[in-house]
């Protein structure tokens, strides 16, 4: 069985588990407190990171958009590129914005600072990163619902990585109650598209102890 290296509120994680289901691959998840630096992980992936998937014949791959480009490969039934080369290089641009772009200006001053700062106990949160993840994820939603008020998703007529990769920033977002939907309904209603999908169940169902979502993560009409 296929082994996913993992934590529970990484967008980074989230986007792998959520390609695993769209492509119907069984896997079973272990969680890896990535603080620990655990040598049996080092060895696996000596840059102490997740995603990392360990396959059946204990092949190792590590890093969201290589996993990503694995499995599009060895795993071409159901893919998640567009077959256009200028709608695949779309994809990836939009997959590099939301995990450099938005990830810096959002997740990291939202999730990073209210939980993971927390669980990690490195101290109080920066007020100041909070107040410019509040701003700057006002901006990006606009950029989103810019994108799908043209398009039937973020890229075309089909889902793409692109969409799991904004998905998944997000449903860590929604995760912690940090999710303005009532400033965009736009993008509120390609959420629940995604968010209805049998891939996207299992992170419905992630419950952290000690850290509990709010009543309507988990609800598919919000």
């Amino acid at each position: 069985m296929r082994t996913l290296y993992h934590l529970w509120l990484s967008p980074f994680c989230r986007a792998i588990r959520i390609v695993l289901g769209e492509k119907k691959l069984e896997y079973q998840m272990q969680t890896e407190n990535i603080w620990d630096r655990r040598q049996e992980f080092l060895s696996i992936n000596p840059a102490g990171e997740v995603p990392v998937l360990v396959e059946s014949d204990g092949s190792a791959i590590s890093g969201s958009d290589v996993v990503f480009e694995y499995l599009e490969e060895a795993y071409p039934n159901i893919s998640l590129l567009p077959a256009n080369p200028l709608a695949r290089a779309e994809t990836r641009r939009l997959v590099h914005w939301f995990n450099l772009k938005f990830n810096q200006e959002v997740t990291e001053n939202l999730l990073g600072e209210k939980m993971m700062k927390r669980f990690l106990g490195l101290g109080e949160p920066d007020a100041a990163a909070i107040r410019a993840g509040y701003r700057n994820l006002r901006t990006h939603m606009d950029y989103i619902a810019y994108l799908i008020e043209r398009r039937n998703w973020i890229v075309g007529d089909e889902l793409s990585y692109a969409d799991i990769v904004a998905a998944s920033h997000i449903s860590a977002l929604d995760y912690i109650g940090e999710m303005p939907w009532e400033d965009n309904e736009l993008v509120k209603t390609w959420y629940a598209r995604i968010k209805s999908r049998p891939s996207f169940r299992p992170l419905l169902g992630d419950h952290i102890p000690g850290a509990p979502p709010p009543n309507h993560y988990a609800n598919l009409d919000f």
